[in-house]
């Protein structure tokens, strides 16, 4: 039981930002949290937080134990909102708005199957890439992929992390190479992303430079990921994009990841709902649900 505490405060202070956030969600001291910390690292041999006098962060293998912790942890949240659920009838419409691909194929085929337990549930997706007012726009929650701007009439909590690759069909590898480090990029043919004036580049985190970007040739630019992917199939030229859009290709191979050796951008996905003393249920389940369910399917 003990390491199963320890394993709980180890994941609160990730999601928290730090030992002392923790504490205060907690309600332990900052002290007691960093003890835990500490031998919870003793146990393991390993550091999980670099350490500063002003902030932590966690190390190489810290992120590793913590999503892997974090499945356990989201289980045992899943199964106490079924059980409060079982308490409470999880009823109603729930309006959720989320990303158009994201959402197809992640987020509303988890959601779906809480109709089969729900009998007095009703679900009202919708699928749209622009940021909507949970308030004017009548949703209980939002999907948001990336960094969120601070605001104090919203909650929000990770669900998922996305991991971006760069993949490339068998077909354009026999003609043109595949790239050995991320510094080829700029020499080879590239799909890229554009929506608006937006054409910044690939990103490729270093140490020192989170968001360091590298520029491909680009005489093919979309601004639908699907068609990205399908034109990358076709062999018009390596792709950056999400892991699990790709996943399917990949298994099938028709598609060849790249790069893997290189560190990979990876960003967080967010459920978002209005700050409120009391959570409802049906929002509380659908929460528990993706963060439990969503993090197996991101490849």
């Amino acid at each position: 039981m003990e390491q199963l505490k320890g394993i709980s405060i180890f994941v609160e202070t990730v999601e928290a930002g730090g030992f002392s956030a923790a504490a205060d969600r907690l309600h332990l001291t900052r002290s007691a949290v960093g003890k835990t910390i500490a031998r919870l690292e003793q146990r393991l041999g390993v550091r999980l937080f670099n350490r500063t006098t002003r902030m932590q962060s966690l190390t190489e293998e810290g992120r590793f134990f913590y999503e892997r912790c974090l499945r356990a942890v989201e289980e045992i949240r899943l199964g106490e909102a079924m059980l409060e659920s079982g308490r409470r009838d999880v009823r109603g419409r729930l309006r959720i708005s989320m990303p158009v691909l994201f959402g197809r194929h992640c987020i509303a085929p988890i959601l779906a199957r809480l109709l089969d337990d729900h009998p007095n549930l009703e679900l009202d997706l919708s699928f749209n890439d622009r940021i909507v007012d949970l308030l004017e726009d009548g949703f209980d929650l939002v999907i948001r992929n990336g960094p969120l701007k601070d605001n104090p009439d919203l909650m929000a909590r990770a669900i998922a992390r996305q991991r971006m690759t760069v993949c490339a069909s068998p077909a354009y590898l026999e003609k043109y190479g595949a790239p050995q480090t991320v510094f080829d990029i700029p020499r080879h043919e590239g799909i890229v992303y554009r929506r608006g004036d937006d054409d910044k580049g690939w990103i490729f985190p270093t140490a020192t430079d989170p968001g360091r970007r590298l520029v491909p040739k680009a005489r093919l630019r979309l601004d639908d990921l699907a068609s990205i992917s399908d034109a990358a199939v076709a062999g018009r030229g390596l792709a950056w994009l999400p892991c699990w859009l790709v996943r399917a290709e990949v298994l099938a191979g028709r598609l060849i990841q790249l790069l893997k050796q290189e560190p990979a951008n990876v960003f967080d996905a967010h459920a978002v709902w209005l700050r409120s003393p009391v959570m409802l249920p049906k929002v509380r389940l659908a929460i528990d649900t993706l963060a439990a369910r969503l993090p197996a399917m991101m490849g």
